[in-house]
């Protein structure tokens, strides 16, 4: 997400949270009718081509549905089961499989990336060297800022061909041989590069790539047939400027380079993104028998700096919510997504829209409040 929009994000996320117009109670109509009648006025309002929504709630209810074309000046609709990029919600499903490695001692939240990475010690900068899995996963790792790209190191990334593993080892040097921005610890600094070289680290300790970690870990374990990484097959991004969309066919070149995919490069169906949403639903609620331990998940939602800043996740309170929230927002700036997550109405709430921009943030965050409307 770029620097503009996500800070656009923070000042105005929740705002539509429980405004939207009355749309008949649950009862007088289907849910899924409910549902498909909030997008469609939504995706209208808003102008978006194509708008996504998922309530779900932590008994096992799920109700999804899309709404749109496939690209601006189509006509073919898209369904329900269509993937949406997530963009920077992927760092929550990065932090979740990593917290998978801990646990089963691979990898530790205290490992620094000199341990990880012995055979570059000469490369890496004094100052990075004592830097920790949780500092990157947490922000807090001396990275800069880097939510406008990198004018070095961005067009290099366009030009790797070798495998992901070797394209990210690659990353962590030219990342970690500058100084750091700040001492590691001292501060949170939003740095996509962070889960960049949270993942290469784990794709270091146990020699597999991070697509196939992730798949292993949490997306065949969860039953997430849809996922795939970078841009969605079928369903066009596009880019707002001057009141339009403008479609861009799915292709390597729709997403951000391949190399930076754990901070931010999953698709899925809503379907599929709820079945993690659930997960950490649970979690938050302390339950037992699920894919990490209730330690592990307080370890995720935990924010012992009170920077608003967990593991992967945004930690607010919200009235509607009835207390403390996490939600995350994600955007290639060709797509946008958003998730909210209330423990205390044991209720998560999704939207995505194929475009970028700050109109595809209202139209999200418009849809997740008549999605609290309707279902809480």
């Amino acid at each position: 997400m770029n620097r503009r929009l996500f800070l656009f994000w923070l000042a105005n996320m929740g705002l539509g949270a429980g405004q939207g117009a009355k749309l008949g109670k649950v009862g007088e109509k289907k849910p899924d009718r409910l549902l498909r009648d909030a997008l469609t006025a939504t995706r209208q309002k808003h102008g978006v081509p194509a708008l996504a929504g998922a309530f779900a709630s932590g008994d096992g209810t799920v109700i999804y549905d899309a709404v749109g074309v496939y690209r601006v000046g189509g006509k073919e609709s898209v369904s329900r089961d269509d993937a949406f990029h997530l963009g920077s919600c992927t760092k929550a499903m990065t932090a979740t499989m990593l917290a998978r490695l801990v646990e089963r001692k691979v990898l530790a939240w205290e490992t620094t990336v000199a341990e990880a990475f012995p055979d570059l010690q000469d490369r890496l900068h004094p100052k990075f060297r004592q830097a920790t899995l949780y500092h990157f996963l947490a922000h807090r790792s001396g990275l800069p800022d880097d939510r406008k790209p990198d004018a070095v190191i961005f067009p290099r990334l366009r030009r790797l061909t070798e495998p992901m593993r070797e394209q990210r080892r690659r990353v962590v040097g030219w990342l970690l041989s500058r100084p750091p921005a700040y001492p590691p610890g001292e501060k949170m600094v939003y740095a996509n590069a962070g889960y960049v070289v949270a993942a290469a680290m784990a794709e270091a300790v146990t020699g597999r790539s991070w697509e196939e970690l992730m798949s292993a870990e949490l997306f065949k374990p969860l039953g997430m047939e849809s996922v795939g990484f970078g841009a969605p097959p079928k369903v066009y991004g596009h880019y707002h400027s001057w009141r339009q969309c403008r479609p861009i066919a799915p292709s390597p070149e729709a997403d951000n380079p391949p190399a930076l995919a754990p901070a931010g490069g999953v698709h899925c169906s809503l379907n599929d993104w709820a079945r993690f949403a659930l997960l950490h639903l649970k979690g938050a609620r302390g339950e037992q028998g699920l894919l990490l331990k209730p330690e592990t998940f307080r370890k995720l939602h935990d924010d012992p700096f009170q920077q608003g800043y967990a593991l992967g996740w945004l930690v607010v309170k919200r009235s509607w919510a009835k207390g403390v929230a996490f939600t995350h927002a994600g955007s290639n700036t060709l797509w946008f997504a958003v998730i909210w997550l209330a423990p205390n109405r044991n209720a998560a709430f999704l939207a995505a829209a194929n475009c970028g921009g700050e109109h595809a943030f209202r139209a999200c965050d418009d849809a997740i409040g008549r999605m609290i409307e309707l279902f809480l």
